[in-house]
């Protein structure tokens, strides 16, 4: 029933692989594969299941919210850097063949249930910012990266910059766009290049450009 439904907060993670429409059926199919495996690798590092999140999957991507009991501070930073280091993984073993590279953006906030899948505040915002220009731009300025990140401007302000989580807050740069006259806010972090062993080679210059906050 509509009525018992419960407006609770949640950590969602919505991801999104570049250029997925350019590739061919089967290149596709083995970018969905490679996705699969990245994201289950990224949550093990994070000590998360999979399995219990509530997931809606699209062919390029996947819109999940966490379970309520996850530590979001130790996620955020664990789920992140265990993402980068399997995708390092994958694509030093993808010799010869499109690197999988990925926009990845994270918010904690409100929704409830619906069904067709979760309805509120947070699935917009967090959505809006995955496909936010200066996110896009950031991914496809900065080749030697392959991870573009984009952090809610609440979720950056209320974790991050507290220095509770393992993401540096002096990497990001706050955006702002605007969609069907809505504002959104958040925080862009340059792609880095990351070795299979975790260790962060290069940072690129900021400046994504877009509205500033």
């Amino acid at each position: 029933m509509i009525s018992d439904t419960r407006l609770v907060y949640r950590l969602l993670v919505a991801v999104d692989v570049e250029r997925y429409s350019a590739r061919s059926a089967m290149e596709q199919l083995r970018a969905q594969t490679d996705l699969r495996q990245v994201l289950d690798d990224a949550a093990s590092h994070a000590g998360l299941d999979r399995a219990l999140w509530h997931k809606q999957v699209r062919g390029d991507g996947e819109l999940a919210v966490l379970p309520p009991e996850v530590d979001v501070p130790g996620v955020v930073g664990s789920f992140v850097q265990g993402l980068e280091t399997a995708m390092a993984d994958l694509n030093d073993a993808r010799v010869g063949q499109p690197s999988l590279r990925l926009r990845l953006a994270l918010h904690h906030g409100t929704l409830a249930p619906g069904p067709f899948g979760p309805i509120g505040d947070a699935p917009i915002v967090v959505s809006r910012l995955l496909d936010a220009g200066p996110v896009r731009k950031a991914l496809a300025d900065r080749q030697h990266g392959d991870l573009g990140l984009v952090i809610s401007d609440t979720l950056f302000h209320d974790i991050v910059r507290t220095g509770f989580c393992s993401l540096a807050p002096a990497d990001f740069e706050p955006i702002r766009v605007t969609v069907k006259g809505t504002s959104y806010r958040g925080h862009v972090r340059a792609p880095r290049m990351v070795t299979a062993d975790a260790t962060v080679v290069a940072l690129a210059p900021r400046r994504f450009g877009g509205q500033r906050t």
